[in-house]
């Protein structure tokens, strides 16, 4: 008896200190792990229509926890490309120089920083070093003057050396890329920018690409983002550098997960139809995903239209399987995990009706109009205006409609936004302002980018 008397005393010793560890620090025992990616998947509805085969959304979705406060976060490798041509002469110049010391001087020292600028030339004026001697990197900022012609293939390609001279060290790799203007110098289309984006992304570098004013090329800067899993934003005058500096520095300073993939494997008889807003690889019955980063109290998700088998009433059944991998940066260990979505089916349509998920349903109608979104650049580009306007217009009414269908103001706002812009494009044409909001947005919705 007094065995045991013991073994209950020391039983119940060892949760009083679980719980007075959890109070003091925060940290859940017991198995739970509150630093832990998660992983959602979910449908546009809980319960289907029983009968014929039929085509479902699927919101897979990686919820990053808050970076935790009480451990050092990773540091980070961080290379400015900065635009010193011709155009650049004036505020530009300046406030690209301001933001680049307020980004500076919100670095550790056990952080590396690298500037390069380009015009005709491309030059590294800042090596990669740790960000020590403040003073003296600002002093060398404040020297850079425009003039020249626009060599960014050459400028993000020598960011990327600044950056892989510290490549195998455990930091988080990303190169800010600003440019006002038209890439003139070396390679210059889209597609040549897209493919150095894929093959920096192989290496863990992200580019972010800040396009300001109206004559910078938009396709080739949301390409290089895209290919690399980057950011991309559009300001029309250099005084809202500082800002969207400060914004990217957040993100990259706020990473909780690195090297992501998401495998999402689907049961016999489940067929994947089509990744929506996302690239991605179907092979047979699993779909590959990838994402460079995570930030701290953020979601990422993508989109899958899939096609299940014929169902009876009151019958279950397993819709898909979704496995993320990533590396937690605080650890440098690999961490994983699951989601599963399992369906039920009704002859009953209000009990269908009622299981309706809005988030899914909202997403995947905001997703469809980034698309309607590019569709429309691409119909204008060809010269043709009125189709364009009709495509946005559509866009808007099908957003009006299930806004007003599920009482959802995200869905109205965005259709009375997007009329605002067809009407615009109808009496104006396709400005380069309106080309550059449509790309931009489109950009940021399909990569849950948080707008600035």
């Amino acid at each position: 008896m007094a065995h045991f008397m013991g073994f209950y005393k020391r039983i119940g010793l060892y949760f009083i200190a679980v719980v007075f560890v959890t109070l003091i620090t925060g940290v859940v025992w017991a198995g739970v792990e509150p630093f832990k990616v998660t992983c959602r998947v979910e449908m546009d509805r809980a319960v289907l229509p029983a009968g014929d085969s039929q085509n479902v959304v699927l919101k897979i979705t990686l919820d990053a926890p808050p970076a935790p406060s009480h451990i050092t976060r990773p540091p980070v490798n961080i290379a400015l490309v900065l635009d010193q041509s011709g155009s650049m002469n004036g505020i530009k110049i300046e406030q690209a120089k301001a933001a680049a010391i307020e980004a500076l001087k919100r670095l550790g020292i056990q952080d590396v920083f690298s500037v390069v600028v380009y015009d005709t030339n491309v030059s590294t004026i800042v090596p990669a070093q740790n960000a020590r001697d403040i003073q003296a990197i600002v002093r060398t900022l404040q020297q850079i003057r425009a003039g020249g012609n626009t060599a960014l293939f050459g400028g993000v390609s020598q960011g990327a050396s600044e950056i892989r001279k510290n490549i195998e060290n455990d930091y988080i790799h990303r190169i800010v890329l600003l440019s006002d203007g038209l890439a003139n110098v070396g390679p210059r289309m889209p597609e040549d920018l897209g493919r150095l984006g894929a093959a920096l992304i192989k290496e863990n570098i992200s580019v972010t690409t800040v396009g300001v004013g109206t004559d910078y090329n938009e396709d080739l800067m949301a390409r290089l983002a895209q290919k690399s899993d980057g950011n991309t934003y559009f300001v029309e005058s250099g005084v809202d550098l500082s800002r969207i500096f400060a914004a990217e520095l957040g993100d990259v300073l706020n990473v909780v997960a690195k090297k992501v993939t998401v495998m999402i494997t689907l049961p016999d008889g489940v067929r994947a139809v089509n990744i929506i807003g996302r690239e991605g690889r179907i092979r047979g019955n699993k779909i590959e995903l990838s994402m460079n980063q995570l930030y701290g109290d953020q979601e990422k998700y993508a989109l899958v239209e899939v096609n299940l088998p014929k169902s009876s009433p009151g019958s279950r059944m397993k819709i898909a399987r979704a496995e993320v991998s990533y590396e937690n940066p605080f650890s440098q260990k690999l961490e994983k995990s699951v989601g599963t979505s399992y369906a039920r089916f009704s002859s009953d349509p209000e009990k269908v009706a009622k299981s309706t998920n809005i988030s899914v349903v909202r997403e995947y109608q905001l997703n469809l109009n980034a698309l309607a979104q590019e569709k429309a650049i691409e119909l204008s580009d060809k010269g043709k205006k009125d189709a364009a306007v009709k495509e946005l217009k559509q866009s808007a009414f099908r957003l009006k409609q299930v806004g007003s269908l599920y009482n959802d103001r995200q869905l109205l706002e965005q259709a009375s936004e997007l009329e605002v812009q067809a009407e615009k494009i109808e009496d104006q044409g396709m400005t380069k302002k309106s080309r550059k909001l449509l790309r931009t947005d489109s950009f940021q919705k399909k990569n849950q980018q948080l707008s600035q």
